[in-house]
């Protein structure tokens, strides 16, 4: 992913946004866009465990007494 910081002008004056590929958001401060980046990062790099696909059990028939 791509993940890029960039100063954007808006009707509200000056905000950063945090582009990641083609979906981006805007922050009011650069601070609060580099702390999102960082969360961003830590989480995209953390180990992710991947469930083993356990063999599903076949359904048993029930039969009526």
């Amino acid at each position: 992913m791509n993940v890029l910081i960039r100063q954007v002008m808006t009707p509200n004056g000056n905000r950063w946004q945090v582009c990641m590929d083609q979906h981006g958001v805007t922050f009011r401060s650069e601070a609060e866009a580099r702390a999102f980046v960082t969360t961003l990062q830590a989480r995209l790099q953390a180990p992710h465990a991947l469930p083993w696909r356990a063999p599903v059990p076949a359904p048993q028939m029930q039969t009526a007494s």
